[in-house]
């Protein structure tokens, strides 16, 4: 082992597992990954390691937040770097910056270069970016917080798209998108031959079940925030039709993101547990929608923290860091702590194909991790082997 990258031992530490929580346990971190994890005592600990004390907190996986627009001030597009640590310091080790159709197409290759050659540069907290998830741009312009700035309504053309998406290349994990756009098809294989990894999500939408499962061939396994921004027509009057929350709901193997505010205002808390009781935790993926607005809050809600609204008064997205989206999903939901790191942090990098390096404790996974206590208040954020010390 290199003498300049010694080793990381953790001790005292309660570790979140996919299947429960191993009470006295200790972590060996190596090189930027995990090399064994245990009871105390179940392995040795080389010399000269470093040594941290958990003192009996949660040790867990670092958050993966896949849909998140921006905070601490900043939008990703405008100062990734803000951004990125904002997040970074509430646990959120790896951040898909999301880029929204109010941009039109030269103010989104512009967005995407930016990010990408600040993922792409020296700073320690850019390892954090992992792509990009575009929330657009040719979703309904029904939908959707700031319709009216909508700049992508009209056909879909390869003389528009082409750009786009050779600009974000494979940079570009996710695609929301509307199925029920006509000429959809086309603009989702060209994605798809630029980067055939590309995961596509059904957002802004009111498709039905059987427009949303034709796609499903592209590689749609994603509801871009279930119970926001969506429609459904009835098919007779005085009945509720099925749009794409159902056709989620109804698919095994379609992820659910969830935007999970302290009041319950995204999703009402029945409906909260509605989803979770449905998708159960393998299937639930929390996000942050995080958005920066500086808009006044509609007047029942201004002594609420983590919403954003926009010029109609509408919601906007949220100020949530992942940290706390968990603890109100525990509150919510009575759910677990292990089924919260599972929603916050696995379930996330399995939905954007990650989950072989980041999402959960095993060994040789990127040691990518978050030390919580009972309150969820996080103590100490690890990125790549190595203490994130916020500026």
């Amino acid at each position: 082992m290199s003498k300049t990258m010694a080793a990381t031992y953790i001790k005292n530490a309660r570790i979140v597992l996919e299947t429960g929580v191993l009470s006295d346990g200790a972590l060996l971190l190596e090189d930027g990954r995990i090399r064994d994890f245990g009871r105390a005592g179940e392995f040795a600990v080389p010399d000269g390691a470093n040594v941290i004390d958990a003192q009996d907190r949660y040790v867990g996986p670092g958050f993966v937040d896949i849909h998140v627009h921006g905070g601490g001030g900043a939008f990703f597009y405008q100062n990734p770097e803000r951004a990125v640590k904002h997040f970074l310091a509430h646990g959120e080790t790896t951040i898909l910056p999301t880029l929204y159709y109010d941009l039109g197409k030269a103010e989104l290759c512009a967005a995407i270069e930016r990010i990408k050659a600040y993922a792409g540069g020296g700073d320690a907290a850019a390892r954090a970016v992992a792509g990009l998830y575009m929330e657009g741009p040719y979703m309904n312009p029904k939908y959707g917080a700031c319709a009216e700035q909508n700049k992508w309504r009209g056909a879909i053309r390869p003389a528009d798209y082409g750009q786009l998406v050779d600009t974000a290349g494979t940079f570009a994990k996710v695609w929301a998108l509307a199925p029920e756009r006509e000429g959809i098809m086309p603009f989702m294989e060209y994605a798809k031959r630029v980067n055939p990894d590309v995961v596509f999500a059904v957002g802004h939408s009111e498709a039905s079940p059987e427009q949303v499962g034709r796609l499903k061939k592209y590689g749609l396994r994603l509801q871009t925030h279930c119970m926001n921004a969506t429609g459904r027509a009835g098919r007779y009057a005085g009945t509720r039709g099925c749009g794409p929350d159902e056709a989620c709901l109804l698919d095994d193997e379609m992820y659910a993101e969830l935007i999970c505010d302290s009041c319950g205002i995204h999703v009402d808390p029945y409906m909260m547990r509605l989803i979770f009781k449905v998708k159960g935790s393998d299937r639930v993926v929390l996000i942050t929608d995080s958005y920066v607005s500086e808009k006044p809050s509609a007047p029942e809600f201004r002594q609420v923290e983590d919403l954003v609204f926009d010029d109609n008064g509408q919601l906007n997205g949220s100020k949530l860091t992942m940290d706390v989206a968990c603890k109100n999903m525990m509150a919510h939901t009575r759910c677990g702590i292990v089924d919260a790191f599972k929603m916050s942090s696995l379930n996330p990098a399995k939905a954007i194909g990650m989950a072989d390096s980041i999402g959960s404790i095993a060994r040789g996974k990127t040691a990518n991790l978050v030390f919580a206590d009972d309150a969820f208040q996080i103590n100490q954020v690890i990125l790549g082997g190595k203490i994130w010390k916020s500026e």
